[in-house]
């Protein structure tokens, strides 16, 4: 029985799809005179409300030109905007702005569908102790978050000092590649002071029941807190995975004016782990080992706040100074 009732839901959704939907936009499009891009470009503000019901017309059209826009080069967006316009039979000099809506809604969408090729890459290449370029970026981390402390050498246990697991932080960057260094060192270098925060807190103990000098005494891996840089990595890969899944969208339509840029996703890690210490925080673990589970909660709460289509969740970067703001 509840077969069949799906089979019958599948039928009308389809039926309205194809049937219903293209008929109600003919005789709205009679009524008022604009087809579905002119009423989506004056009926709402610039931003993932616009963008998001743009990309979804585009992507629902027959016509191959209204396809084609969603995968173009940025440089052939402007030519592309005159040949839909063309293409609907819209005058640009009595409708401009409709010209200059269509194009940074699709700059947006062109953008993140770039972005995304971007990200992707860094997150493959792997980190390579015989690049000289990759070299440079760990050891300016280093400096960024430990300044008054020398390195002794690059195999070092001095690198658990700032969350990585072992002697060589080589091994952590497996999963997130290349990826996952440059948000951490971004993140050291544009928002310094909260990172070192940051860092500071996830030394200290859950619970202050011994003073400083003795807690200074004991070994840096007995503290219960979390481990920084590990914690970075993990959140380069919610960050990802957020960008891959679309769900990004909602943010970065909202914040990038037009096209989306990696400056844009590292100022939403920056933002991220602020967030999750905070979040952390207010979730009191007993230990280490319910972080997944912590990290499962806040990555739900974040999917909730972008499911609001007005949510920029940095829409101005300041350093120390990220707040979540419904524009």
């Amino acid at each position: 029985m509840k077969h069949f009732l799906r089979v019958v839901t599948q039928f009308f959704v389809f039926l309205y799809c194809k049937c219903l939907w293209r008929g109600l936009k003919f005789v709205t499009r009679k009524l008022t005179g604009r087809c579905e891009l002119q009423r989506i470009c004056y009926n709402n503000k610039h931003g993932a409300r616009r963008t998001l019901k743009i990309e979804s017309s585009l992507r629902c059209s027959k016509n191959t030109l209204l396809q084609s826009a969603l995968s173009l080069h940025p440089d052939k967006v402007e030519k592309t905007i005159e040949d839909i316009m063309a293409l609907k039979k819209i005058n640009p000099d009595t409708n401009p702005q409709l010209g200059i809506s269509l194009q940074a809604s699709l700059l947006q969408i062109v953008g993140y569908r770039k972005l995304v090729g971007e990200v992707e890459k860094l997150r493959r290449e792997q980190y390579d102790c015989e690049n000289q370029e990759h070299e440079d970026m760990l050891m300016k981390l280093w400096k960024e978050l430990r300044p008054d402390s020398p390195l002794t050498g690059r195999i070092s246990k001095q690198w658990c000092e700032i969350g990585f697991q072992g002697s060589d932080p080589k091994t952590d960057f497996r999963g997130m590649g290349l990826l996952g260094l440059s948000n951490l060192l971004y993140f050291a270098e544009h928002d310094k002071t909260t990172a070192l925060q940051m860092l500071h807190d996830s030394l200290q103990p859950k619970h202050n029941e011994t003073n400083s000098p003795e807690w200074e005494q004991k070994n840096i891996d007995k503290a219960i807190g979390y481990s920084f840089a590990i914690v970075g990595i993990n959140i380069t890969d919610l960050a990802f995975s957020l960008l891959i899944s679309g769900a990004l969208k909602t943010h970065l339509y909202n914040v990038a004016p037009e096209t989306p840029s990696l400056r844009d996703l590292q100022q939403t890690f920056c933002y991220l782990m602020q967030e999750f210490q905070r979040f952390w925080v207010d979730e009191d673990p007993s230990d280490i080992m319910e972080f997944n589970r912590v990290r499962s909660k806040f990555h739900r709460r974040i999917l909730r706040q972008l499911k609001d289509l007005d949510t920029a969740l940095c829409p101005h970067f300041t350093a120390s100074d990220l707040h979540l703001v419904n524009l």
